[in-house]
Parts: C-alpha cells; sequence; structure tokens
C-alpha cells in the first residue's frame, strides 16, 4: 500500500495503536515514549507488527517524500462492532444482555481508556486534513479499571449481572491511557463523548441485533 501511495502520489493513512506501548513504564503514555514490548511474546505478533507498519510508513516518508499520517488509536467501541470479538467492552455489552457473567481477567485492576467511534473518526478526519504526520494518540483520556468498566455495564444494563473472573491473559498491559496534548495542539482534537453517555448507544445497538428489538432506543442516531 505504501509503494501505491508512492506511485500515485497519495496520501497514506495508518491506523496504528497504543499497542505499541506493549506493557507502559510511562503513565500517561506520550508519542514521544518508545515503549516496552515483548518482541516474542503471545501478544507479540501485533504489537511488533503496528511497530514495524509505523517504521516502514516513516521510511516511506523519509525516503520517497510519500505523505504519511499515523494515528495510534487507543480502545475504541460504538455500534456496529462485532457482537464477539473479543473486546472487552463489546464482551461484556453483549454478556450482560445474554444473562451471561461478565468475564474479568486477572483481578481487574488494570486499566484502559475507552474513547466511542464517532471521536476517533473525527479524529482521523483532522489528521488525514492537516499538515502534521504524527504519530497522534487518539483516545479518551478518561482512564478505568476492568471492574470500574463492568460496573458501569452492569448500572446500563443489568444491575444484577454477575463478574467471573479468569486467569489473566500473558503480557495483559497493566496501565493504558494516553496523553493527547499533542492531538490538542496540532490537530485542535479532544474526544467528547464520556462512556457513560456513549455506551448506551452501543447497548441499543447490540440488543436490537441481539433480540431484533425494534423498541426504544432501535432509531438511535450515533452522532
Amino acid at each position: 500500500m505504501l509503494g501505491l501511495a508512492k506511485r500515485v502520489g497519495a496520501r497514506f493513512l495508518l491506523t496504528s495503536t497504543s499497542e505499541v506501548y506493549g506493557d507502559p513504564l510511562q503513565h500517561p503514555q506520550k508519542e514521544t515514549y518508545w515503549g516496552n514490548v515483548n518482541p516474542i511474546g503471545v501478544r507479540s505478533c501485533y504489537d511488533e507488527g503496528k511497530r514495524t507498519a509505523e517504521t516502514l510508513a516513516m521510511d516511506y516518508h523519509r525516503g520517497a517524500g510519500v505523505e504519511v499520517r499515523i494515528a495510534r488509536i487507543f480502545n475504541t467501541y460504538g455500534p456496529r462492532m462485532c457482537l464477539d470479538d473479543g473486546r472487552v467492552v463489546s464482551n461484556f455489552v453483549a454478556q450482560a444482555l445474554r444473562k451471561e457473567p461478565l468475564t474479568v481477567y486477572g483481578d481487574g485492576k488494570q486499566t484502559r481508556s475507552f474513547q466511542y467511534v464517532s471521536d476517533l473518526v473525527e479524529g482521523l478526519m483532522r489528521l488525514m486534513e492537516g499538515e502534521h504526520v504524527g504519530p497522534f494518540n487518539l483516545g479518551n483520556p478518561g482512564e478505568f479499571t476492568m471492574l470500574e468498566l463492568a460496573k458501569v455495564v452492569q448500572e446500563t444494563i443489568d444491575p444484577d449481572a454477575k463478574i467471573e473472573y479468569r486467569d489473566n491473559t500473558e503480557d495483559d498491559p497493566h496501565k493504558r491511557k494516553p496523553d493527547i496534548s499533542k492531538a490538542k495542539e496540532q490537530l485542535g482534537w479532544e474526544p467528547k463523548v464520556d462512556l457513560r453517555k456513549g455506551l448506551p448507544l452501543m447497548v441499543s445497538d447490540f440488543r436490537q441485533r441481539i433480540f431484533g428489538d425494534h423498541k426504544e432506543g432501535a432509531t438511535a442516531t450515533f452522532a
């Protein structure tokens, strides 16, 4: 794709990831942080794959003059996600709607930051329309432990939903929170939708697709 962008003179967007920071020793994470990644761990194919993609993008930018834009995307949620994609927000929402226990891995104290999809789209559009290469952290600085996320899901869907603890996955990052100062300054961007506002919109979509419910919330607009 970089070769194609070079041939036709296209601007190239790389949607990278907060996983380039691995299990970070810096908190919150700035774009200048090089990360703490296990190169041979069970998650390394994704972490190192994205890091390599950033390397290639910057090589094409410096060596061949390709216009590249790099976004490091933090956890994102919203309508139309796959019901069983394994991501924590969709897992919790689908489980609560199906009256299944919410599966928490480890002690549930690991943190993540969750941005609503419309905020991400706005950030990507500003990045592509602007003149800054990046990388830019695109994420919501609101930080939640997995247990806090589970509690918000319970409040939104089913206060009686049970929590089931399972062994943690290998190399699971302990903390994840973006420093978005650079995006604020250079892109004029910051997220507007907090978790308690965005989650009900996602729940309405999931409820409709799981149960075919066309009642309240089924025609909600996701802006």
